[in-house]
Parts: structure tokens; C-alpha cells; sequence
């Protein structure tokens, strides 16, 4: 019996053992990220970003900055720096890095992939959670997106020639439909709360800054029924005439008059009827014609953005 227990004592250390050496291994070799030239820690950075190992990422090429700030490799370390921070979900660092990359190298030959990315990480900044549920961006504050949209607007303005370009327009289209969408949004909450004159200066700035975008033809429809309900009727009758003319198939028209009860919820709840009115809740007026008149628009993704390229 003692054997038996000798026996186990001598493995159970000689596991400690190698469990402790394993652990010191492990330590060092994923500590020191700057260990080697210059070219063996740029190496190993590619590596990691090559296997999606992003924290690791980021320390080897943080490693590589701090330990060789003037070698060859500092520059383009710097630059996948900022795409190790976005895949890594830090976005307020990419932003971070590819501010200080533009200050810091206004005429290098791929500045303007940090113009880019700057725009992609101030936007995702605000859709972390749109990787894992389908939010409508259209839903949030808009001030990211509005952040974005200039972001983008700065590099098409510096360097239109950019092979980022075409990307970046494509995205500002969306953003810029992103934030007409959220202005409808805002006028739809405004009905909710009795707000009709709040609810039609939306719909009026959406139709005067945001032409083209899907949101217009609500906006119109806004600006109707807001003047409508306020009464102000020449204002909503020129509303309506500009809809006609462009949108005449929009839902709420029929035989080309609009139609005052569309998109209202008009029915007395249960609660109403029990407390005889006094809890009886505003009719609901919502805008909406997104699956008519945005061809991209999809209630399943409606959160989804395009994926940045590496750098």
C-alpha cells in the first residue's frame, strides 16, 4: 500500500512538473513577441494575422514598433496594426492607430488605406452587436454613421484615384440612406408622441438634403399627414402632389388620394375599454415603404455591412 501511494506522489509531482514547464514554455514563447531581428518578429506578426490570431497579432507588431521604431518593416507594422485593432473588435484603437498613422505619414504611398479604415472602425464602433443579432442600423444614434460618412468623404476628397474608392462610395450610399432612414425612423416616434409639426420638419429636411435616397417617398408621406394633422392642408396637399408625381403607386394613395388612415393603428385596446378611455393610447403612425422602394433592403440583414479588406 505504501508503494501504491509512493507511486502516485511520484507522478502527481512529475505531472507538477511538466505542467509548470509547459506553462513556462508557453509563457515565454507568447511573452516575447519582440525576441529576434527585425525580420523574424515581422514574420512572426504575418503569421498570426495569417492565422487569425489577432491579440497575438497585435502584441508582436506592437512589439515590432517599440523594438525597431526605424527599421524597414515600422511602417507597414503600423498600417496592419489598425486591421489586427478592427479584427480584433477594438475599434476605438483601429480609429486610434489610423489617426496617428496619418499624422504621422501624411505622403506615405498608402496613406490612404488608413483614410479607410478610419471610416470603417468609426462606423463599426457603434455595430458591435450587429455580429451577433440582426440589428436595424437604421435604429441607432446616427452619429457614427454621420462620423463615417465624412471619414469616407476625406479620402474620396484626397485621393479619389484610391483602389479603396469604389468601396467607400459604396458605403457612404448606404450610410447616407442609413441616415434619411433615421429620420423617418425619428418622425414615426414623433407621431407616437403628438409631435406633428416635429414629425414634418423631418420628413421636409429628408427631402430637401437627402434626395435619391429610398426614404424620400416617407418623408413625403410624413410631411402629408403631419401638416394634414395640424391643419395646415395647403402644405399637405403640396406634399401629396409631389408624391403623386413621383411616387404614384405609393401604398397610401388610392385612385391618387392619399390616404390619412394609412399606417395608423385606429383600434381601441382592451385596456381603453376597461378604463373607459383613460389610459387609451395615441394612435401609432408609422412610415415605412422600405421593402418597396429600397431594392438592397433586407428585414433579415438589415444590420449587415461589408467586410474591409486586409492591409
Amino acid at each position: 500500500m505504501s508503494n501504491y501511494f509512493r507511486s502516485n506522489r511520484q507522478s502527481t509531482f512529475l505531472a507538477s512538473v511538466c505542467l509548470s514547464l509547459t506553462l513556462l514554455v508557453g509563457c515565454a514563447s507568447d511573452e516575447d513577441y519582440g525576441r529576434g531581428s527585425e525580420q523574424e518578429v515581422f514574420e512572426r506578426a504575418q503569421r498570426y494575422l495569417d492565422s487569425y490570431s489577432w491579440e497575438l497579432a497585435i502584441d508582436t507588431l506592437q512589439a515590432l514598433e517599440e523594438n525597431f521604431p526605424f527599421g524597414t518593416y515600422a511602417e507597414q507594422a503600423q498600417l496592419e496594426l489598425i486591421y489586427a485593432y478592427y479584427k480584433a473588435g477594438e475599434f476605438e484603437a483601429a480609429l486610434a492607430s489610423a489617426d496617428r498613422f496619418i499624422r504621422l505619414h501624411p505622403q506615405h504611398r498608402n496613406v490612404d488605406y488608413a483614410f479607410y479604415m478610419r471610416g470603417i472602425a468609426s462606423f463599426y464602433n457603434d455595430s458591435v452587436f450587429s455580429s451577433f443579432f440582426p440589428v436595424d442600423t437604421t435604429m441607432r444614434d446616427p452619429g457614427t454613421a454621420k462620423e463615417s460618412f465624412n471619414h469616407f468623404a476625406e479620402l474620396l476628397n484626397e485621393y479619389p484615384q484610391s483602389p479603396y474608392a469604389l468601396d467607400a462610395e459604396k458605403r457612404m450610399i448606404y450610410l447616407r440612406n442609413t441616415l434619411a432612414r433615421a429620420e423617418i425612423n425619428v418622425a414615426n416616434y414623433y407621431f407616437k408622441r403628438g409631435a406633428y409639426l416635429a414629425a414634418a420638419n423631418r420628413g421636409r429636411w429628408v427631402v430637401e438634403n437627402m434626395q435619391g435616397t429610398p426614404a424620400v417617398p416617407d418623408a413625403l408621406a410624413v410631411m402629408a399627414q403631419a401638416y394634414h394633422l395640424i391643419d395646415m392642408q395647403p402644405l399637405s396637399e403640396d406634399a401629396i402632389k409631389v408624391l403623386k408625381y413621383n411616387y404614384p403607386h405609393y401604398p397610401a394613395l388610392e385612385d391618387g388620394e392619399f390616404d390619412y388612415q394609412y399606417g395608423s393603428d385606429q383600434d381601441r385596446s382592451w385596456v381603453s375599454y376597461v378604463t373607459f378611455g383613460v389610459f387609451d393610447k395615441r394612435p401609432s403612425i408609422k412610415f415605412d415603404t422600405r421593402k418597396v422602394y429600397d431594392p438592397f433592403y433586407d428585414e433579415d440583414s438589415a444590420g449587415d455591412i461589408l467586410e474591409p479588406p486586409a492591409g
